[in-house]
């Protein structure tokens, strides 16, 4: 599998499959960004596969659990992506994704915020069930304000 630089050409050049499936993969992260601002740990928990890894975590539950327990107790939140990269190598794909995270304080935090800028590292199989993400990594670029907004509910 190809890695998707900024110095490479689109993975999906010339491949009407290809752009089908990246158009898949942007979709699915869209799907997943809007699902954390909302907190439909369902949908969450249906961008990955059951034995995933991300967050530092294995398994979907335990993804889920974890994410909950950073947003379950904050405000409104704004997950913002952008410059996706993905290169799709038969039923496995990679997509790297520029992100910009808003998070409003609540409760004792409200009037506080934690915001974040960076990459989500995604790494994809093909499921009978759509693109699920097998690995997910987010490296954090810029961090600004209260980390301390991000709790559980």
């Amino acid at each position: 599998m190809t890695s998707p630089g900024p110095a490479s050409a689109p993975a999906d050049e010339g491949n009407t499959r290809d752009r089908t499936d990246r158009d898949q993969i942007v979709e699915r992260l869209a799907e997943l960004a809007s699902a954390l601002d909302r907190r439909d740990w369902d949908r969450v928990g249906a961008a990955f596969t059951e034995t995933a890894t991300g967050y530092r975590r294995t398994g979907r539950a335990e993804i889920v659990r974890t994410v909950r327990s950073h947003l379950g107790g904050c405000g409104p939140s704004q997950h913002l992506l952008g410059n996706h990269r993905v290169a799709v190598d038969g039923d496995r794909a990679r997509s790297l994704t520029y992100a910009r995270v808003y998070h409003q304080g609540a409760g004792p935090w409200e009037g506080r915020s934690y915001e974040c800028f960076g990459e989500y590292d995604d790494r994809w199989a093909r499921t009978t069930d759509g693109w699920r993400i097998t690995s997910r990594v987010f490296t954090i670029t810029i961090s600004l304000g209260d980390f301390d907004v991000l709790r559980p509910g």
